[in-house]
């Protein structure tokens, strides 16, 4: 399986109009996923920060969660740009939106330290073995904990993006 952007290849700049200040307007950017396994019945995604935390405001673990959307039903293989507007999205239909670390639901673009070097912006697709029984609004974590064991297949692509 592998996961695209038409907005940016791997590891190059993300463009800004998909970056959460100075100008940007936080627009998800499309994605597009190929090849996934045979049995896949739906899809997970999550964007973080590996780049995170910052030495100015420590935190209690891992990288900065940018993006939390979970229940995409396969045939989906991919998300518009933009679909992030809403908790419950129309297209895929039944998509939903969890909780970011900007106490958000929904896609919050790049924002490194205005000092910072270019931060790495991860988005993992997860093809899952089954239709989870999931409600809107999961962290990243809980996220984790719920598809533990329904993996089939995970693939990353990564962008960058300096202010």
């Amino acid at each position: 399986m592998t996961i695209t952007s038409p907005a940016f290849k791997e590891d190059q700049p993300i463009p800004k109009k998909h970056a959460y200040a100075e100008g940007g307007k936080s627009i998800s950017p499309m994605l597009i996923w190929t090849n996934p396994p045979a049995g896949v019945k739906e899809f997970a995604l999550i964007m973080d920060d590996p780049d995170a935390p910052f030495p100015d405001k420590p935190r209690k673990e891992g990288p900065w969660v940018h993006w939390v959307i979970y229940k995409m039903p396969a045939p989906a293989a991919g998300l518009q740009e933009g679909v992030s507007n809403a908790e419950k999205l129309s297209d895929p239909a039944g998509a939903l939106q969890g909780k970011n670390d900007f106490g958000e639901t929904g896609y919050g673009g790049p924002m490194p330290p205005p000092t910072s070097p270019a931060h790495r912006y991860v988005f993992t697709i997860y093809a899952l073995d089954a239709q989870l029984d999931l409600k809107g609004g999961l962290t990243k974590a809980q996220l984790l904990d719920a598809i533990k064991g329904h993996i089939l297949a995970q693939a990353k692509l990564t962008g960058t993006y300096k202010r």
